[in-house]
C-alpha cells in the first residue's frame, strides 16, 4: 500500500560485548516518519508511558534558527531505540573486522501509525530532531546512533545512562527510575526503591499525597519530589520503614512500606487541614523542612510498629504538636527562651534538626488540653 514502505539504511554494526549499536545517516526530515518523541506521561490506569522530557521551546527556535543558517553542521549523533520490527542485514566486505559489520537497517514506514505505534524513539536528541522538522530547509541529513531494545523498560534504562552526564532534570530521572531494571549508577540505584514508594504515594487515590507531589506528570503537585524522596530514604535506612526491607538484597516490602506511610501522613494531614493543603511559600508543613522533620518524628513514633497500630501511637503526639504548631503563622515556641517564626526554618540540614528537636520537645510535654 501507498502508505506503508521499507527505509533501508546504510549503517555500520558495532559489535559492544553482547549488545550491537548501529551508526547511520538520515535525512533528519524523514526522521519523525519513524521515530517518536515519547513523553513522559501516565496512563488511565496510573502506569507510566514514556521517557522523555517535553519539548523547550525557546531551545528549539534557537537550533532551528542556527539550520537556517548558511552552512549549519550539526556534528553529534541523535541516539535511537528501536524495537524488534527493525532489523540489520549484514552485507558483503573484504575486510573482516571482528566488532564491525557493514550492512543496512530494514526499518518499516507507516504513514497511519499513531507516535506511540512508531518502531523508533528518540533516546538522544529530541530538541535537535524538533527543529530539523520545523526548520524551513529541504533535508538536513544527521549521524544517528541506534539499538535494538527489548522493551520499555531497556528504553527508559538507556536514556536514563545517555543522559547521566547531561543536567536532566531530576524529577524526569525520579519518575523513571521505578520503571528501571538495568544495572544504574549507586546514587540512581539507592533512589530507586524510594522512587517507587514516592510514585505509589502520589497515585493513591484519596491518600494524603494523591496528586500533591510536584513530578513531571503531576505539574500541579506542590510538594517538592526531592523533600519526599529525602523523607523516605531516610526511613528506609534508618528509620520505620527499616523493618519491611530484606537486610539480604535490600529489597522490601513495597505495599507495607506504602501502608505504613499512607496511615501516618493521613494523621498528618487529618491534625493540620489547612497546612497541608497550601504551598511551601505558605506553610511549612508542605515544605521540605516540614516534610523531613515530620518524617524523622514518623520514624520516631512508629518504628517496629505494623500499619494496623500506628493511630494509637502517634494521635496524642499531634495533638501535643497541634498545642504549639505554628506551620502558617505566628512563632514556634520550644521552651522558655526559645521561639522562631514560623517562616524562618529553611530546608537545611540545621533547620530540620531544631525543627526535629522542637516537634520532640512539644510531643514530651504535658498535654494541655
Amino acid at each position: 500500500m501507498a502508505d506503508r514502505q521499507i527505509l533501508r539504511l546504510p549503517a555500520l554494526e558495532v559489535r559492544q560485548g553482547s549488545r550491537r549499536i548501529y551508526c547511520f545517516a538520515v535525512d533528519g526530515k524523514r526522521l519523525h516518519e519513524f521515530a517518536a518523541v515519547s513523553r513522559i506521561r501516565r496512563d488511565g490506569k496510573d502506569q507510566l508511558q514514556g521517557y522523555q522530557r517535553p519539548e523547550v521551546a525557546s531551545h528549539i527556535r534557537a537550533i532551528q534558527r542556527y539550520l537556517e543558517s548558511e552552512n549549519p553542521m550539526l556534528p553529534n549523533a541523535l541516539v535511537l531505540a528501536f524495537d524488534s520490527r527493525v532489523r540489520f542485514e549484514a552485507g558483503v566486505t573484504s575486510h573482516e573486522v571482528g566488532y564491525s559489520v557493514p550492512g543496512e537497517l530494514v526499518v518499516p514506514m507507516d504513514e497511519t501509525l499513531e507516535d506511540d505505534q512508531k518502531p523508533a524513539w528518540v533516546v538522544d536528541g529530541q530538541q535537535r530532531s524538533a527543529a530539523i522538522r520545523d526548520a524551513d530547509i529541504g533535508e538536513f541529513p544527521v549521524a544517528a546512533v541506534g539499538f535494538i531494545a527489548d522493551n520499555d523498560a531497556e528504553q527508559r534504562a538507556q536514556f536514563i545512562l545517555v543522559n547521566n552526564t547531561k543536567p536532566l532534570p531530576k524529577g524526569l530521572i525520579h519518575e523513571l527510575l521505578p520503571d528501571t531494571n538495568a544495572h544504574l549508577p549507586p546514587a540512581y540505584a539507592r533512589r530507586q526503591l524510594p522512587a517507587a514508594l514516592m510514585t505509589r504515594l502520589n497515585g493513591t487515590f484519596n491518600g494524603p499525597f494523591y496528586r500533591i507531589i510536584a513530578t513531571p506528570t503531576s505539574p500541579n503537585g506542590y510538594i517538592k519530589d526531592n523533600s519526599i524522596l529525602r523523607m523516605i530514604e531516610h526511613s528506609l535506612y534508618q528509620g520505620a520503614l527499616y523493618q519491611y526491607r530484606d537486610p539480604m538484597d535490600g529489597a522490601g516490602d513495597i505495599d507495607q512500606m506504602l501502608a505504613h506511610l499512607n496511615a501516618y501522613w493521613d494523621l498528618v494531614r487529618e491534625m493540620f487541614p489547612e497546612a497541608w493543603s497550601l504551598p511551601p511559600r505558605l506553610s511549612r508543613l508542605t515544605h521540605g523542612v516540614g516534610i523531613q522533620a515530620m518524617g524523622f518524628i514518623m520514624d520516631h513514633l512508629t518504628e517496629d510498629l505494623p500499619p494496623r497500630q500506628i493511630a494509637g501511637a502517634v494521635n496524642d503526639a499531634l495533638k501535643r504538636i497541634e498545642v504549639g504548631a505554628a506551620w502558617t503563622g505566628g512563632a514556634w515556641k520550644f521552651g522558655a527562651n526559645e521561639a522562631r517564626k514560623w517562616n524562618s526554618f529553611q530546608n537545611t540540614p540545621n533547620d530540620v534538626r531544631l525543627l526535629t528537636e522542637g516537634l520532640l520537645y512539644l510531643i514530651k510535654q504535658e498535654a494541655l488540653f
